[in-house]
């Protein structure tokens, strides 16, 4: 048999779910699928820091799936290291991308601020990973195109964007590569979330390459507003505030739709809400613009803002945990690895009247999955801070598909895989799913670790 042209090597959520970055490469072109940042573990996270494993410079386009950080938030270093090529997106993902990206730099540039001034970094200086002038450059690269549209890369390859309902804007991806087609998933969304559709099903390729984000595990029929409402209701009733870790764009828009129903509905009272982000941006716009990507009424989008503040500033930040009302607060990062939450757990998690609801993944090594398995303490800025809050969790607000989401994904191709690749999961789930879409696929499946080079054939 003559040796396949094309390969992936994966530079990123190769055994873990993070740090996107999978290079398809063929005899002409390579192209950087996703360029995200790792999240979770130090060990993980070092790696953000390290040389690029591949020359920059030999890399033709990047194509982004989505714009959460841990695939898009290592655009800005690969930019600073000398990046000049293409970034194709969809046109709401360019929007959310620059949003996070500027969200990113400037909690890094506060952060690192923070830690010059308690001298708590074992650095010294801090430095920022990037700032928000790197980000600039990355904006001035990216162009847009449809979800469907054939865009061409390179004599050899051309890419198709396909919806996927994960966040706004998100999409897989199906690459035509000299008669063959391979597709790559993206984070998949679920079939019966509030904002967006259900992902779209591609005809099929011979090569598949799958999240595994949630490949052990099925996704709980549980009723979202009853459970949200008891955690709200609980924490307003003893005198608390609930403390809410999410994305500031994505996640958090599905949040506020629930608690405007609750509202609406009379089930919960007047409470203040916040999302605090240093961008401090409604998505209102975004949403209005991108109809077509989403399935909420002009009304219901107007209601996202409706009783909530955006707040801006750090000093606001430190104002509103002063504040001894009663209130519901929405920050970032969803996984508590970085960002303002770290400001209300630190001063706000040791009590007992108030709540800490978990609302979407928890990483390994994330202070979110410490609490998750029941860590009575977490380390915070170079300080151990005491959880005494009540810890709550929604799974079922997860943007990911579960096992049998993705299992019914893929079988409703037309052309089912001949071989299917598994990244952005833990070994644990990698395993359990890896077995189980054999057994009921009959396919051959891959779970290729760091660096890792798979040859297509």
């Amino acid at each position: 048999m003559k040796e396949s042209s094309i390969s992936i090597k994966f530079l990123g959520a190769a055994g873990t779910v993070t740090g996107s970055k999978h290079l398809l490469k063929t005899k002409h072109t390579q192209v950087l699928v996703d360029c995200g940042l790792y999240q979770g573990l130090k060990k993980l996270r070092e790696k953000n820091r390290e040389p690029f494993p591949v020359q920059i410079a030999s890399i033709n386009a990047v194509v982004i799936t989505h714009a959460h950080l841990d695939h898009c938030g290592y655009l800005p270093v690969l930019v600073k290291n000398g990046y000049k090529g293409r970034i194709l997106m969809t046109a709401p993902t360019k929007e959310l991308v620059e949003l996070i990206l500027r969200d990113s730099a400037k909690i890094q540039e506060e952060e690192a601020f923070q830690a010059n001034k308690e001298g708590y970094s074992k650095h010294s200086p801090a430095i920022p990973l990037y700032t928000e002038s790197d980000v600039d450059k990355v904006i001035e690269l990216i162009e847009t195109h449809q979800d469907r549209e054939r865009v061409r890369i390179s004599e050899d390859i051309t890419v198709e964007f396909i919806k996927n309902g994960h966040i706004l804007g998100s999409t897989s991806l199906e690459f035509h590569i000299d008669g063959r087609k391979i597709i790559f998933s993206g984070d998949l969304g679920r079939g019966n979330d509030d904002l967006l559709a259900a992902p779209e099903v591609p005809e099929g390729a011979e090569f598949l390459v799958l999240e595994s984000t949630y490949g052990d595990r099925i996704h709980p029929k549980e009723d979202v507003l009853d459970l949200l409402e008891s955690v709200i209701l609980n924490t307003w009733e003893r005198g608390g505030t609930t403390i809410i870790p999410s994305f500031a764009v994505g996640r958090a828009q599905e949040i506020l739709y629930l608690i405007n129903e609750l509202k609406d509905l009379k089930r919960i009272p007047a409470i203040p809400v916040y999302l605090d982000s240093p961008m401090g941006t409604s998505a209102t716009e975004i949403f209005l613009r991108y109809s077509g990507w989403h399935k909420l009424s002009n009304k219901k989008i107007y209601n996202l803002d409706r009783h909530v503040k955006f707040v801006k500033d750090i000093r606001e930040t430190q104002r509103i945990i002063k504040d001894e009302k009663r209130k519901i607060v929405i920050a970032a990062s969803g996984m508590i690895t970085g960002g303002r939450v770290l400001n209300y757990i630190s001063q706000l998690g040791w009590d007992p009247l108030n709540t800490i609801l978990l609302v979407g993944y928890q990483g390994e090594g994330t202070r979110g999955r410490s609490l998750k398995e029941g860590a009575k303490e977490l380390k915070i800025r170079g300080k151990y801070v005491q959880i005494g809050a009540e810890i709550q969790t929604i799974d079922s607000l997860s943007a990911h598909a579960d096992q049998k989401g993705m299992i019914d994904w893929v079988k409703a191709m037309n052309q089912i895989p001949e071989k299917i690749i598994l990244v952005h999961g833990e070994p644990t789930a990698q395993n359990v799913f890896r077995v189980k879409l054999q057994d009921e696929l009959g396919v051959e499946v891959l779970v290729p670790e760091l660096l890792d080079e798979i040859k297509l054939q």
